[in-house]
C-alpha cells in the first residue's frame, strides 16, 4: 500500500511562519523612504541629463547634414511635430519642456 502524499502540512507550516515574521521585519521610516526616493530621483536625473546630451549631439548631426546639403538648419514643421508629441504625452507642461529641449538642441543660431 502506498501512503497518500499531500502538501498541506508543508503549506500549513510555512504559512503561519511567514505571517509571523512579516510584522517583525523592519519597516522603513518616512525619513528612509524619502532618502531612498531622492536617491532614485538623482539617478533618474543623471540619466535624463545624459539622454538630453545625446539628443543634442544627434540633433547637431541632423543640422550639419541639412546645412551641408543646402537646407536650412531648423525645420519648423518637424519642431511642431515634436511640440505636439510632448504636449500629447505630458499635457501643457510638456510643451514647455519640448521648447526647452529644442532650444538646447538647436545650439547657437
Amino acid at each position: 500500500m502506498s501512503t497518500p502524499t499531500t502538501t498541506e502540512p508543508q503549506q500549513a507550516a510555512t504559512g503561519p511562519e511567514q505571517a509571523a515574521t512579516g510584522p517583525e521585519q523592519a519597516v522603513a521610516g518616512p525619513e528612509q523612504i524619502i532618502a531612498d526616493a531622492r536617491d532614485r530621483i538623482d539617478a533618474l536625473d543623471d540619466r535624463i541629463i545624459g539622454l538630453v546630451q545625446e539628443r543634442m549631439a544627434v540633433s547637431g548631426v541632423v543640422q550639419q547634414t541639412r546645412i551641408a546639403s543646402g537646407g536650412r538648419r531648423v525645420n519648423l514643421s518637424r519642431e511642431m511635430e515634436i511640440l505636439g508629441h510632448y504636449r500629447d504625452a505630458l499635457g501643457k507642461p510638456g510643451t514647455a519642456l519640448a521648447m526647452t529641449l529644442l532650444e538646447l538642441c538647436r545650439g547657437r543660431i
